[in-house]
């Protein structure tokens, strides 16, 4: 698996509140990154890695 993702995979933005996260690729293990924004309004993400599309 890669290192912690430090940016949201679908906006850019930095992960540096309490409430972004970053997990595993659910195909791949990649680091996926989601800032507190992206997860509450369930804006698409695309793995850079693998191209797994996920809400």
């Amino acid at each position: 698996m890669s290192q912690r993702a430090d940016i949201c995979s679908s906006s850019g933005l930095p992960l540096v509140d309490k409430k972004s996260t970053a997990f595993p690729c659910p195909e791949c293990g990649y680091s996926i990154g989601r800032s507190e924004q992206c997860r509450v309004q369930a804006v698409e993400y695309v793995c850079p890695e693998c191209g797994f599309v996920g809400p």
